[in-house]
């Protein structure tokens, strides 16, 4: 007798074989019982969920010769045929094949006659979204009134290719992906009825990588099965899938964890030695950070029986949270940009190496210094140096007055050449920043430089009153930066400070913003003014304002920026000679200012 594969023989024939679809199976059992059957089904989901067991099961329930009913017999002559696939009344029809008009005009012509054998014609329609439009427009009046012994099944994959008038026709259910532990526990039950040896972390491996199907899993069961020589464990499974020993993973990030550059690399080096895929293993490495984060969070939800749990905690208590989460990020990017790499040996060390130089919070000293340099490079890195402190001595006596500030304007003319545009103080603050080195400009465009926009209300009593409000000087953009805003954010940017106290402020929308108000953002402005202050604070709104909101001073200095990289541009000697010589073409639209 030929073998029968996993998938096949251990395929639900009731709904009380049937595995994690417990919302589906209630309200099909709730409706037979009832009697309360629809003319049309829409099962939906990934591959490898039930869609057709569902469907086969289903059918039997119509047709078992012991009447219609939830629990099919199935030993009767219907139900053993729609098994075996050989009911006439049963029909699956594969619509990725049979997609035209003219093939779903030949099934609603048969569909009219009666049943030969049942009690129902079915049609299961599989991959139902790859009909064609017409052959959806030639079924819509039968799906919606069809004979009285007929009844439709539609499955699909991507529900959302399916045209609206048919979901509305259709009785819909979602199916949804198994999670690991519901597929782990049914393989293992499906290995002790094969009379088959395991480990629990070989089939937590299969289960993982079946992601969601149990069909998938069932034909990686029976591949490792093969691959092990009649028993599945953890170290031929690994092998098959390409995956990693937990050991190496938790060495890495032990490594990681201690500063260890060199003890990485040897691990690294001994993953290549045994062919392992460095994907799966930032594959599992971020499956492993993300075990983590969850032992850091919730500790008790690791189980006591889990194999790797004094591991999992161990490392939790040694790894800070947003390391954590900077190395889980970093996995993801890696994997991505696998395939960008010189090689995948080199990709994965990159990865290594970038976890172990981004460490937040803490002040390192640069790879620079232990690299040995000539003279000019000394003299050109402290005249960089002496021009960054400049600028950023202009900057901070820039926002500390209220005029402008022309210090430090010789020693950027005489030190160094910034290349960027002379930027407006006001975008100094911390989400608006530009980066310095990367924009020019001589000691003639500081006089550019502006200084914060404040209320100009603002009276010294004022003053005296923000001494009792952290030292708020009315500055309403800098406030807005800091504040916990959600959808109110929008609301603050294009407000503009009239006026305020110690309880109250006052708010100037412009005409054109005024939607915003009468949304709910007011309450949830003043929440966030309240948390921030820990007092209560009313705020007030007008219509009108001179329109000087932080959303405009964003506008103002995007478009300030944007005309100094042009002139930048226009003026740069060598763009002119390309210009002048080779008859260049600047594209304005082109020009952006780094930032």
């Amino acid at each position: 007798m030929s073998y029968q594969v996993l998938a096949r023989k251990w395929r639900p024939k009731s709904f009380d074989a049937l595995v994690g679809q417990e919302h589906v199976v209630r309200a099909l059992t709730n409706a037979l019982e009832q009697q309360r059957l629809h003319h049309a089904y829409l099962f939906t989901g990934t591959r490898g969920v039930g869609k057709t067991t569902l469907s086969r099961i289903l059918a039997k329930s119509l047709n078992c010769e012991t009447g219609i009913t939830a629990r099919p017999c199935g030993v009767c002559a219907a139900c053993v045929a729609i098994d075996k696939g050989s009911f006439i009344d049963y029909v699956e029809m594969d619509a990725a094949s049979n997609r035209g008009v003219e093939d779903m005009t030949s099934l609603l012509e048969k569909a009219v006659y009666a049943p030969t054998q049942g009690r129902y014609k079915v049609y299961m329609l599989d991959e139902v979204h790859q009909l064609t439009g017409h052959a959806f427009n030639a079924m819509l009046k039968t799906l919606e009134e069809p004979p009285a012994h007929v009844k439709f099944i539609l499955a699909t994959t991507d529900p959302q290719k399916v045209p609206v008038t048919i979901l509305s026709r259709c009785l819909q259910f979602n199916l949804r992906q198994m999670s690991s532990s519901g597929i782990s526990d049914h393989l293992q039950h499906v290995l002790q009825q094969e009379n088959l040896p395991s480990e629990p972390i070989a089939l937590q491996l299969i289960a993982r990588s079946a992601n969601g199907s149990m069909r998938d899993a069932l034909s990686l069961l029976d591949q490792a099965i093969a691959y092990g020589g009649n028993s599945v464990n953890e170290k031929e499974v690994r092998a098959m899938l390409g995956a990693i020993d937990q050991s190496y993973l938790f060495d890495l990030l032990n490594s990681l964890i201690d500063h260890d550059g060199a003890a990485l690399l040897q691990q690294a080096r001994a993953m290549e030695q045994r062919t392992i895929s460095f994907d799966a293993a930032l594959n599992d490495l971020a499956n492993l950070l993300h075990q983590v984060a969850i032992a850091q969070t919730v500790p008790e939800s690791i189980a006591n029986d889990h194999p790797e749990r004094s591991a999992l905690l161990d490392i939790a208590a040694k790894l800070d949270a947003e390391k954590l989460q900077l190395y889980y990020q970093i996995a993801l990017l890696a994997r991505r940009d696998l395939g960008l790499a010189p090689d995948e040996f080199a990709g994965f060390t990159m990865a290594l190496l970038r976890m172990l130089a981004f460490n937040p919070g803490e002040q390192k000293p640069s790879a620079r210094a232990n690299v040995p340099t000539n003279r000019n490079t000394v003299e050109a890195t402290e005249t960089r140096r002496g021009a960054s402190a400049a600028l950023s001595m202009a900057t901070s006596k820039a926002e500390e007055k209220p005029a402008p500030a022309p210090v430090a304007q010789t020693d950027v003319e005489h030190s160094y050449t910034i290349q960027t545009a002379s930027i407006p103080a006001a975008a100094q603050e911390p989400e608006y920043r530009p980066v310095a080195q990367h924009y020019s400009v001589s000691a003639e465009d500081t006089q550019h430089i502006e200084t914060p926009i404040t209320s100009p209300s603002t009276t010294a009593a004022d003053m005296e009153v923000s001494s009792l409000t952290r030292n708020f000087d009315g500055n309403w953009r800098t406030l807005v930066d800091r504040l916990k805003l959600g959808l109110a954010r929008a609301l603050a940017q294009n407000c503009e400070l009239a006026h305020f106290d110690e309880q109250n402020m006052t708010f100037s929308v412009p005409p054109s913003q005024k939607h915003l108000l009468g949304m709910g953002y007011e309450e949830k402005l003043q929440a966030a003014v309240e948390q921030h202050f820990g007092r209560k604070i009313k705020l007030h709104f007008d219509i009108g304002g001179s329109g000087n909101t932080p959303a405009q001073q964003i506008t103002h200095e995007k478009a300030a920026l944007q005309s100094y990289a042009e002139d930048a541009i226009n003026n740069d000697g060598f763009v002119q000679a390309l210009v002048n010589d080779f008859g260049a073409h600047i594209i304005p639209s082109s020009i952006k200012p780094l930032q």
